[in-house]
C-alpha cells in the first residue's frame, strides 16, 4: 500500500482495513465516520490523517476496543494505533459525542447517516453533512472551516436547516456564544464563496 510522506489515508485504504477487521470478527459493530474521515469516504476530501469513527452503542464500542487490543492496537495520543502503521490514529467516539460536541440525536437514527458499506460484521456509514458541519464548526479551526465550506459546496446542505440545527445544538454547549461565533466565521467564508445569499448572511450576523 503506497502512501505519501505526509502519512494520509484514502477512503480505499480505510475500506481495506475495515474489510480485514471484518474477516477476523465474531461480533457485529456499527461505525459512523465523522470529521475528515467522512469527507474522504464521500470523495469531498482526497485523504485524511486521523481516522474518526463513532460507535454509537456502548456494548459494540467495548467489544471493538477489546478486539483491536487483541490485534495489538495500542493507545496513542487520543486514539489507537498499530505498530505496523504507527502514523495512523484511530479515534473512536462512543455514543452521540464527537470531538467536543454532543449530537442532538443518535447518528443511527433516521437520516442522520449515509450508508457506505456493509460487510458480514461491520456496518459503515458517514455522519450526515449537516451534523458533520456542526461537529467541525463547534471546534472551528481554519482547517475545519475549509472542510465545511467544501461540504456545503456539494449542494446537499440547506442553509436554513443547518443554522437552525446548529443553533439548537449550541444551546447544550458549555460556551454557546463561542460556538455561535464560529458559525459566523463559517458564514463569512460561505458568503465570500457566494454559496449563501446576502439575506441569509445578514440573518446570521443579526443573531450573533
Amino acid at each position: 500500500m503506497v502512501r505519501s510522506n505526509t502519512y494520509r489515508i484514502s477512503g480505499i485504504d480505510l475500506l481495506d482495513t475495515l474489510e480485514n477487521w471484518d474477516s477476523l470478527m465474531n461480533f457485529r459493530v456499527r461505525l459512523i465516520a465523522c470529521g475528515g474521515t467522512a469527507l474522504t469516504l464521500l470523495n469531498i476530501k482526497e485523504s485524511t490523517k486521523d481516522i474518526d469513527l463513532i460507535v454509537p452503542e456502548k456494548n459494540e464500542f467495548d467489544k471493538l476496543i477489546k478486539f483491536l487490543m487483541a490485534l495489538n492496537y495500542r493507545f496513542k495520543g487520543n486514539g489507537l494505533a498499530h505498530e505496523d502503521d504507527p502514523n495512523f490514529i484511530y479515534q473512536l467516539w462512543c455514543g452521540n459525542r464527537v470531538f467536543t460536541t454532543d449530537l442532538l440525536e443518535s447518528p443511527l437514527k433516521g437520516n442522520n447517516h449515509i450508508l457506505i458499506n456493509r460487510w458480514s460484521h461491520i456496518y459503515l456509514g458517514v455522519l450526515n453533512l449537516t451534523d458533520l458541519i456542526i461537529t467541525k464548526m463547534f471546534r472551528g479551526t481554519p482547517a475545519d472551516r475549509e472542510d465545511c465550506i467544501a461540504a456545503f459546496a456539494t449542494g446537499q446542505v440547506k442553509a436554513d436547516k443547518l443554522f437552525e440545527r446548529y443553533s439548537e445544538a449550541a444551546r447544550y454547549d458549555l460556551n454557546p456564544e463561542k460556538v455561535l461565533q464560529n458559525f459566523g466565521y463559517l458564514a463569512e467564508g460561505l458568503h465570500e464563496e457566494q454559496l449563501i445569499n446576502d439575506k441569509f448572511y445578514q440573518k446570521v450576523r443579526s443573531r450573533l
